[in-house]
């Protein structure tokens, strides 16, 4: 289940029209750090690390720097990692409101403290894709406030069944739009090869850019996606976005 206001987040650093895109949506705007982020589209407000390659120190920098109302750590992957993880935890508290732990240790979630150096945990749960994702079922974070980790909108959605999400971060649309200009439209194009992700000239009969330029389209795919996905957490059957005038 969902909190009736449940925080969106487009998470990615360096394309400042994409960010505009999603920020007039109604996105949060998230950004993993160190990287270019652009304090005049919006507050950031969400803060991501490499997880594959942290660097606690350049991390913590910028978390300084920017003051994110929410950050993740470094994951939780070994039991034995605990206390460099509240370690983490504890320092990131200085700079936000909720630190996201992100559990990956089997049993391991009573374990945790509800707040840390004056701020709230919130349980991050990596959901299933290419990049990472959880091996603990979803269950396990019952009773806690949950915040998703990538995957793809409709994934998303699906966890959100099984726990309490406050808040929600990816930037897999925007990667669908960069690459195939497809918007994502939560299973209702029938017509298109991929009914979830249809792409403009699948969808609008013709080849997208006539009489306007088709360096525009990866950023009208995102913009349509950005207004189903918002809509599809606010419970609104909004099968598809009419393109701009």
């Amino acid at each position: 289940a969902t909190d009736t206001m449940i925080d969106l987040i487009y998470c990615a650093a360096g394309n400042r029209r994409f960010a505009e895109i999603a920020v007039a949506a109604g996105f949060l705007y998230g950004a993993q750090l160190p990287g270019t982020v652009y304090p005049d589209v919006a507050r950031l407000s969400f803060a991501d690390q490499d997880w594959k390659r942290p660097n606690r120190a350049a991390y913590m920098a910028s978390l300084a720097a920017h003051r994110p109302r929410m950050a993740t750590v470094l994951d939780w992957e070994r039991d034995k990692q605990l206390g460099e993880v509240l370690s983490w935890a504890e320092e990131a508290a200085q700079y936000v409101e909720r630190v996201i732990l992100i559990p990956k240790v089997v049993g391991g979630i009573p374990r945790l403290p509800r707040a840390i150096g004056g701020a709230k945990i919130v349980l991050g749960y990596s959901v299933p894709a290419t990049y990472g994702g959880t091996e603990l079922p979803p269950w396990k974070f019952a009773g806690w406030p949950v915040h998703l980790l990538g995957g793809s909108p409709h994934r998303q959605l699906h966890a959100a069944h099984y726990m309490r999400v406050v808040s929600a971060d990816g930037n897999y649309a925007a990667k669908m739009a960069r690459q195939n200009n497809q918007f994502w439209m939560a299973g209702h194009a029938r017509n298109a090869h991929d009914r979830y992700w249809p792409r403009l000239k699948e969808t609008d009969g013709k080849r997208w850019g006539d009489g306007t330029s088709t360096a525009d389209a990866p950023y009208e795919a995102f913009r349509r996606s950005c207004a189903n996905i918002m809509a599809a957490w606010r419970g609104l059957e909004q099968a598809t976005v009419p393109p701009k005038e």
